[in-house]
C-alpha cells in the first residue's frame, strides 16, 4: 500500500504552481507577445516594448485574451511543476537523510534531474498553452480557433501527429534545468546565507523568493525564448517548418535579430518569473506543515 507522505511534495508542488499560474498569468501572455514581435507577424507595426504590446493585446482582443491558454497552464503545473517541485523536495530529502552534509553540488544534480523530467513531462501541455497564447496573432485562414485544452491536444495531434506535443521539447527542458538551478538550488543556497543574517522568518523568505526569481530569470530566459519561436511556429508553403531545431532557430534568430535578442522582454520576463517563484515557495513552506 503507498505511503501519503510519498505523494506530500508533489501535491503541494501542483498546489502552489497551479495558484502562482492564476496570479501571473496575464504576464505571461504578454511575455509570450513580447518574444514573437521579432517575427513581426501579421504587423507591420513595431511595437517597443511589453506595455505597448499589452495596451494593444487588450485593445485588440479584451481582457479575457490575458487569461487564455489557462487551462492548459494549470494542466502543465499539475504535470511540469508537481514533478520538478515534487521530485526535487523527494531527491533533497533522500541527501539529507544519508548525510547531513547537503552540498551545493547535491542542490545541483537534485535541481538538474527535477527540472528535466518534470518539462519532458510537461512539455505537451507546454506547446498547447503557447498555441493557445498565440494563436490569434496567425493570418485568420492559419487561425486552429482552439476551444479549450482538450480541443488543442486534439487537433495538434490529428493534423501534426503525436510527437509534435513534444515540438521544442529541448530548450522545453533546458528551460526546466535552467529554472530549477536558479529557483531551487541557488535559491536555497542563498537561503542558508540570509538565514546567517537575520534568522528564520519573514525577512529570510522574501529575500530568498526574490533571489530566487532573478537567478531563474538570468539563466532560463534564453531557452524560454527559444523554446516560444518552436513552439508556435506554422508550416511554410513548401510543407517545411521556419526552425528545424535549436541550433537553427539560435542561428536564425542571432543573424536577423541579433544575440540579445534572447533576452528580449527580460523586465517582463522577471515580472512574471519573479512573482511566480515568489509565490511557489511561500506556499511550498506553508503546505509543508499542513498538508
Amino acid at each position: 500500500m503507498m505511503d501519503y507522505n510519498q505523494f506530500r511534495p508533489f501535491i503541494s508542488g501542483a498546489i502552489a504552481g497551479c495558484t502562482a499560474t492564476c496570479c501571473i498569468q496575464p504576464i505571461d501572455t504578454i511575455k509570450v507577445r513580447v518574444q514573437l514581435e521579432g517575427e513581426n507577424i501579421n504587423s507591420n507595426i513595431k511595437r517597443k516594448n511589453a506595455f505597448q504590446i499589452g495596451r494593444t493585446l487588450i485593445r485588440n482582443e479584451g481582457y479575457p485574451s490575458l487569461y487564455k491558454g489557462l487551462s492548459a497552464a494549470l494542466l502543465r503545473q499539475v504535470t511540469y511543476g508537481a514533478t520538478r517541485l515534487g521530485l526535487y523536495k523527494v531527491l533533497s530529502n533522500r541527501f539529507v537523510s544519508d548525510s547531513n552534509q547537503y552540498t551545493f553540488v547535491k542542490r545541483l544534480g537534485c535541481g538538474l534531474i527535477s527540472g528535466g523530467l518534470g518539462a519532458f513531462i510537461g512539455t505537451p501541455a507546454d506547446v498547447v498553452l503557447v498555441r493557445m497564447q498565440t494563436d490569434n496573432l496567425l493570418p485568420i485562414n492559419q487561425r486552429r480557433n482552439y476551444r479549450n485544452v482538450f480541443d488543442a491536444f486534439g487537433k495538434i495531434v490529428k493534423n501534426e501527429g503525436i510527437y509534435s506535443l513534444w515540438s521544442g521539447s529541448k530548450p522545453t527542458i533546458l528551460r526546466a534545468m535552467s529554472i530549477n538551478v536558479g529557483m531551487l538550488s541557488l535559491g536555497y543556497q542563498s537561503k542558508e546565507i540570509y538565514k546567517n543574517w537575520y534568522g528564520e522568518g519573514i525577512k529570510t523568505n522574501l529575500l530568498t523568493s526574490a533571489s530566487a526569481g532573478l537567478f531563474a530569470s538570468i539563466l532560463s530566459l534564453p531557452f524560454d525564448f527559444i523554446k516560444t519561436r518552436i513552439q508556435r511556429q506554422t508550416r511554410l508553403s513548401d510543407g517545411s517548418y521556419p526552425y528545424r531545431g535549436v541550433v537553427d532557430c539560435v542561428q536564425k534568430v542571432c543573424k536577423n535579430e541579433g544575440i540579445f535578442a534572447f533576452y528580449k522582454g527580460f523586465p517582463t520576463f522577471y515580472c512574471r518569473i519573479a512573482p511566480h517563484v515568489m509565490i511557489t515557495i511561500v506556499l511550498l513552506d506553508y503546505l509543508e506543515k499542513i498538508i
